[in-house]
């Protein structure tokens, strides 16, 4: 009689506790997230990295401590020159130099030149004496070597000096008296034929023609030579006849 009483004790508690367990499960359904109370599944390979988003706005400086300073960029092309500045004040006018240095100076280079002077003139009286022949302000030299006309030209103007040109009687007879031949003086009529001027510029102020001469023989004779006799002959330029030059004595 006393089991009876027992096990209806006993069936009674565990209906409770069933009943109990059955209401919390329902309250914790309504309150839990799907995720947290769903069913655990296996994590699944992970997905492609989706596209970036728009960038944001540039953000506040920050306020903690500055970075260094990098190092400079490379040197950019030069500009333009700018317009000149103002003039500034003028200096101070400075200590006068010392003048007895600089006569001293001047002196010693007049000394100088007298020296040179003197030896050029005696350099002249030599190959007057031994080269040479002078006549008035002039003085003539050759080397003996006979050559065309061109030639005699470009070989006096390398010694600076001028093909000889006779402008009186007592020249003439100084380029004759030095000669060993017949000579080209510094006569043409190329420019014009039949007017014969000086190389240098000008008509002739003397002359000491050959009789019959100029005849311009063959339409080729444009120069003119001094003869062993000291008449002047007219000639081809390219035909070859001792060169004599004239410097200013």
């Amino acid at each position: 009689m006393l089991l009876f009483p027992s096990l209806f004790l006993l069936c009674l508690c565990v209906a409770t506790t069933s009943c109990l367990e059955t209401k919390i499960y329902e309250e914790s359904q309504k309150t839990c997230s799907v995720i947290a109370c769903g069913i655990p599944v296996t994590n699944g390979t992970p997905g492609r990295d989706g596209r970036d988003g728009p960038k944001g706005e540039k953000g506040e400086p920050g306020q903690g401590l500055r970075g260094l300073q990098g190092p400079p960029g490379k040197m950019g092309p030069p500009g333009n020159t700018g317009s000149p500045g103002v003039l500034g004040p003028r200096g101070l006018k400075g200590d006068r130099g010392d003048s007895a240095v600089a006569e001293a100076k001047l002196a010693e280079l007049q000394r100088e030149i007298r020296s040179l002077k003197s030896e050029l003139d005696h350099t002249k009286k030599l190959l007057t004496f031994s080269l040479g022949k002078k006549s008035g302000k002039k003085f003539y030299v050759t080397n003996g070597e006979k050559m065309p006309f061109s030639r005699v030209k470009a070989l006096c103007a390398q010694l600076q000096a001028t093909v000889a040109t006779p402008k009186n009687a007592e020249e003439n007879k100084a380029i004759q008296d030095m000669a060993t031949g017949s000579v080209f003086l510094g006569i043409t009529d190329e420019v014009t034929e039949g007017q014969f001027m000086y190389v240098t510029g000008g008509r002739l102020t003397y002359n000491n023609w050959k009789k019959d001469e100029p005849n311009n023989h063959g339409s080729g004779e444009d120069c003119v030579i001094l003869l062993k006799d000291g008449v002047w002959n007219d000639i081809s330029c390219s035909s070859s006849f001792q060169a004599v030059c004239e410097f200013p004595a």
